[in-house]
């Protein structure tokens, strides 16, 4: 048998999901201190801030208080953009 027929490879789309939510929730229910899930995500944010801060100040022009501003600005626009979506999913749903 060759490796794309055994494990993970040979689950569906469907249960590669299931798999892999499984395999999260029983990594986050060992991280029990607030700390420990704060340490866990820190790479993660710190990854997206640079991101966010690359879009917001491509030149690297702005003053570090008119950066903050601006970070500031794109993540609520993110997240304002994922509530139109999920809005309008819910309106598609009904």
């Amino acid at each position: 048998m060759g490796r794309e027929t055994q494990g993970f490879a040979a689950l569906t789309p469907a249960q590669r999901s299931l798999a892999a939510s499984q395999g999260s929730l029983i990594n986050w229910s060992r991280r029990t201190s607030p700390e420990a899930r704060r340490q866990a995500t820190e790479a993660a944010r710190a990854a997206r801030r640079r991101n966010l801060e690359r879009q917001a100040d491509p030149e690297g022009v702005l003053s570090p208080e008119e950066l903050e501003a601006a970070v500031d600005r794109l993540r609520r626009a993110h997240y304002r953009a994922m509530a139109l979506a999920s809005a309008r999913a819910r309106q598609r749903a009904a």
